[in-house]
């Protein structure tokens, strides 16, 4: 498995495992994938990842959207990760995370957040070894297909950036 940036070449393959983590009910609250420039949009020019294997397949992706327009909040961002059904539990995951966080302190990123359904306890348990700590719950937060939802935060400081 080797990371590389993640380019529009890749959309189709992202969206499908994007759509397969909807399909879940415990990923998102999203109930349909974008298209490729609404996501693009959406998301920074930097840190998107992409793991794919010795064939070209892409196995998950990894990206981070801004917090905030303010710019206080610059080096904050909120991370997305999606694991293709086939490779969960392979390790995908925690390579993919790791490099994320490498990437994003290459581009001053001082915090990674992450809000996940408290049912996701697999995305709980992989954001805890990458070094994120829970900092709180947020009760029926939304509806998702009209059942009120909780999500556990998450976040992770860097050691590096914005230390001093």
């Amino acid at each position: 498995m080797t990371i590389h940036p993640l380019t529009e070449t890749h959309w189709q393959a992202v969206k499908a495992i994007y759509e397969a983590g909807i399909a879940t009910g415990n990923a998102t609250f999203e109930t349909q994938a974008p298209e490729w420039e609404a996501w693009d949009l959406a998301h920074l020019a930097h840190s998107r990842l992409v793991a794919v294997d010795e064939a070209g397949t892409v196995l998950g992706w990894a990206a981070l959207s801004p917090v905030s327009g303010r710019c206080v909040y610059g080096g904050v961002a909120e991370l997305s990760i999606y694991i293709a059904a086939a490779v969960r539990g392979q390790g995908v995951g925690r390579q993919l995370l790791q490099a994320l966080i490498a990437e994003s302190e290459a581009h001053s990123i001082w915090t990674l957040q992450a809000g996940t359904f408290e049912e996701n306890t697999a995305s709980i348990g992989l954001h805890a070894q990458a070094g994120f700590r829970i900092i709180g719950h947020r009760e029926r937060i939304g509806q998702h297909h009209g059942v009120w939802r909780n999500t556990v935060q998450m976040e992770r400081r860097s050691p590096t950036v914005g230390a001093a």
